[in-house]
């Protein structure tokens, strides 16, 4: 079942709900049009559906190879990395300065998304040296800058990110890495880290590390952390690639997914290299203030791990659409002469709605957050620099959170949807499920994105950001209202469920907000034992808007004669997501409001288990 890139769906999503040729007016876009965004994604597409989807399968069964401290991926995937920076693809987000073609966010952002969707591990790649050069981009020094960006940027060389530790997971104050100051000004840094994606491989000349690490002096927590970057080969003043750095590769872990992807475990400081003993490192910016640095990265790679969400959500969709199309099986409940398509019984078209409006609205909420990162960075006006901005830092534990969460469930839908010969890994199926299953833990679980929700964007601006989405909104509740008085009798019950259900969703969105204001004072814990539901929430009801969003755009498209498929298509999907998923919103924020006996529960739970 070949992997199709969904190019109707982006482009309405683009047009109808992101607002793409409002970016494309911004300041130095002059250049970008219409027909330049359409032929990126055709050409996209092409890379894609021919040379990237290929290998999904092949890495998932032939992951790369360790032996004696190097990695080796398979030839195949080399030859698509090498394409991958020879089309610019690498390059595509960042300015022209550094070799990139400066475009903005919502463009990247389906171009990256396919790329995931054809092959989630391969990709992990380009995305971690999208978030080095973010970082780069903004706290290294110029001579950084003009040593690595340059290589970045092409793809020639990739990037990484290292933070975890054995003993230090998702709580980096545990951080023992030490690097100390050399006469020349660099540092020699030991220690080990974990779980480093593409820590170690053959498909780039130089990988640059960014570490994280305490100088002797540093005090514990959080705020004694420094970054530092350490380049697998030392780089030459004349950009030529030097000796070989004290980094080591000790062992690539065995994973539940994403076989493709080598995660390393990397030790500095072991002798191993051309260095001497200790990994030649650089100081990134000043010393101590590494966490907040490393979050310019961590925020770039939060965003695109929730498009890795919608991703790979999408590839199991297809998957499951095209099998129950060909599935032939079971008389129809309402009566046929034999068997027929599963994808004609009541419940798989749920499954199979389910899992396509869960995508839709996924996709749908990332690139209307894209939209307000290019808006925020670059629109001449500054309040609405200002209030974008904050949209988009809003978004990003939105679209992290439930664009990984609804993948999961995306995904196990999809097995399910293969009855038994899901369970089977011949179908393909399967490896849909086990590789969506990291994207709610990695980039910071859901339960850190949701109590960055919380803290940062409810709690900190008194639910300023929640208060003026749930005003637009509304604003869009009056528009389904309005559609709904004129539609005809076969559309207006359909359109009614969509205003009534929306309607409650924001109210149980608004009262779930209201509850955490009012209570994150006196009664934390119990505000944070319902900040997954809170976020869970947001996304639920974030994604309902954008889907009645969607539902108004279509009936316009129809109105005014459109005979396209798609359109009606797109508008059973939303009005299907009103009906059968933003019903959810009621429960969550029940679970929200209930923080305090759930919270006793646990209290209570806690003391018995340790009876």
């Amino acid at each position: 079942m070949a992997y199709q890139v969904p190019l109707q769906d982006i482009r309405f999503t683009l047009n109808e709900l992101a607002g793409l040729a409002d970016v494309l007016g911004l300041p130095g876009q002059e250049e970008a049009g219409a027909d330049l965004v359409d032929a990126i994604l055709e050409e996209n597409a092409r890379l894609v559906e021919q040379v990237v989807a290929p290998l999904n399968a092949q890495g998932d069964r032939q992951p790369p190879v360790w032996q004696d401290g190097q990695v080796r991926v398979l030839p195949a995937w080399a030859k698509a990395y090498a394409q991958y920076g020879e089309g610019g693809w690498q390059g595509l987000p960042h300015p022209v300065q550094w070799g990139g073609q400066g475009l903005p966010k919502l463009i990247a952002a389906p171009v990256h998304e396919n790329f995931q969707s054809a092959c989630l591990a391969f990709t992990l790649c380009p995305m971690l040296t999208d978030a080095v050069i973010e970082a780069l981009l903004t706290v290294g020094t110029p001579a950084q800058q003009q040593r690595y960006l340059p290589k970045l940027v092409s793809g020639q060389w990739s990037g990484t990110m290292n933070l975890t530790e054995p003993q230090a997971g998702s709580d980096l104050a545990l951080i023992a890495s030490r690097a100390v100051r050399q006469d020349d000004g660099s540092y020699r840094l030991h220690g080990q880290k974990i779980f480093i994606t593409y820590g170690e491989h053959d498909q780039a000349e130089n990988i640059v590390h960014l570490v994280l690490a305490r100088t002797p002096d540093a005090p514990p927590g959080v705020k004694g952390i420094s970054l530092f970057i350490v380049p697998k080969f030392l780089v030459n003043d004349d950009g030529s690639l030097g000796k070989r750095n004290d980094i080591w590769c000790a062992k690539l872990e065995h994973k539940l997914g994403i076989h493709g992807s080598p995660t390393c475990e990397l030790v500095y400081g072991s002798g191993k290299g051309e260095v001497g003993e200790g990994a030649v490192a650089y100081l990134v910016g000043e010393e101590r203030r590494g966490l907040e640095y490393m979050f310019i990265m961590m925020n770039a790679a939060r965003f695109a791990v929730g498009q890795q969400g919608v991703a790979v959500a999408e590839r199991a969709y297809q998957h499951a659409r095209d099998y129950a199309l060909e599935r032939v099986q079971s008389r129809a409940v309402e009566g046929s002469a034999g068997p027929v398509a599963i994808a004609h019984h009541p419940d798989v078209q749920r499954m199979l709605l389910t899992m396509q409006a869960l995508t839709e609205a996924a996709r749908s909420v990332s690139y209307v957050a894209a939209a307000a990162h290019d808006l925020g960075s670059h629109h001449p006006d500054a309040a609405v620099r200002a209030s974008q901005q904050a949209l988009y830092e809003y978004l990003v534990p939105v679209v992290k959170g439930f664009a990984t969460e609804s993948a999961v469930e995306v995904a196990s839908l999809g097995i399910q949807v293969h009855g038994g010969m899901g369970f089977m890994e011949e179908t393909g199926a399967a490896q849909y499920y086990r590789d969506a299953r990291i994207l709610p833990i990695y980039e910071g679980t859901t339960a850190i994105q949701a109590n960055d929700f919380v803290g940062r964007k409810t709690v900190r601006d008194g639910g300023a950001a929640t208060h003026a989405c749930i005003a637009a909104m509304r604003e869009t509740l009056r528009l389904v209202a309005a559609e709904g008085r004129k539609a005809d009798a076969g559309d207006r019950d359909a359109l009614e469920l969509l205003r009534l259900n929306f309607d409650q969703a924001i109210c149980a969105y608004e009262d779930a907000v209201a509850y955490v204001l009012q209570n994150a004072a006196g009664q934390i814990r119990a505000v944070y034992a319902g900040s997954v539901p809170l976020l869970m929430l947001a996304g639920t009801v974030h994604g309902g808007w954008q889907m009645a969003r969607a539902a108004l755009a279509c009936r316009k498209h129809l109105a005014a004669g459109s005979s396209d498929a798609y359109h009606r298509r797109r508008l059973a999907t939303s009005l299907f997501y009103a009906a059968h998923i933003l019903p959810r919103a009621l429960g969550l924020s029940a679970a929200v409001r209930g923080g305090a006996v759930a919270d006793a529960c646990g209290m209570q739970w806690e003391k018995a288990s340790h009876a």
